[in-house]
């Protein structure tokens, strides 16, 4: 079931902070010199540290090879599922986007695997100093998302969210990636129903109900939405080679509007 009660939506946001908190610390670290895999070990600890569990290490889909990471590192034309590694290295003028997932409490005997609830969340980080037009690419797809967040309202339909974020991005001369989408969350790192990041009418076909909670995830280019997939079978990258952005939080429906649960201090600081 899509809809969590009043008990599990608790624990998710409990976990959502504890997620939230541990992306910014893995933000700050992001500057030139820095390894992709050193951020993966250290957020690796942080869960553990919390008491969760990663989401994404071991994940794996119609017999695929297992996801090594705890965090998705994707740089500049890396849309998502980015792998990474010890030579993958942050340098000056890099978008750099991290996206986690955590399973959170352990031991709770709940959930996939019997441990916890499931959060997610995502972020893209400027490495140094960035040009102008990536600076607005960024921008506009975290703006995105917030405009898609606003939909998550009880009586609307998924294809709002779609919708909302669609008529802003699209205007502003940006692709929005179709092969990939957000998705419910909770019992599982991935549930229906999809979110798609532009207007689908069987979209319509999904209600939001009280206690939905799903994982909102804008993934916005600079040139258009076509993707391929690396030989890696993981990496997903723009196939124009242009470069692309990515913000993502859970959220909750209520009664009285959207709760988003994966907020960084940062951003509980600015509102």
């Amino acid at each position: 079931m899509y809809t969590k009660n009043k008990e599990e939506i608790q624990y998710i946001k409990e976990g959502g902070e504890i997620l939230g908190k541990i992306l910014q610390r893995l933000a700050e670290m992001c500057r030139p010199g820095i390894s992709t895999l050193q951020i993966d070990k250290e957020a690796e600890r942080l869960i553990i540290e919390a008491g969760g569990r990663p989401a994404f290490k071991g994940y794996s889909t119609h017999g695929s090879i297992p996801f090594p990471g705890t965090i998705c590192a994707s740089l500049n034309s890396e849309v998502v599922h980015g792998i990474p590694k010890e030579k993958k290295v942050l340098k000056e003028g890099d978008i750099f986007s991290i996206d986690i997932g955590m399973q959170w409490p352990v031991g709770l005997g709940q959930g996939e695997k019997g441990d916890g609830y499931y959060t997610d969340t995502a972020i893209t980080v400027a490495i140094g100093d960035i040009p102008e037009k990536t600076k607005q690419l960024v921008a506009i797809t975290k703006k995105a998302l917030e405009i898609g967040i606003a939909e998550v309202k009880v009586g609307n339909t998924i294809a709002d969210i779609g919708k909302a974020i669609q008529r802003y991005v699209e205007p502003r001369g940006y692709g929005i990636i179709r092969d990939l989408v957000g998705h419910g969350v909770g019992h599982r790192v991935h549930e229906d129903p999809c979110v798609p990041n532009y207007y689908d009418k069987d979209s319509e076909l999904w209600k939001i109900k009280e206690g939905t909670v799903l994982a909102l995830e804008p993934m916005v280019s600079i040139g258009d939405f076509h993707v391929i997939t690396a030989p890696d079978g993981w990496a997903v990258m723009t196939a124009d080679n242009s470069l692309t952005a990515h913000f993502e939080h859970t959220v909750i429906a209520t009664a009285e509007g959207p709760v988003v649960v994966t907020r960084r201090p940062e951003e509980l600081d600015q509102e």
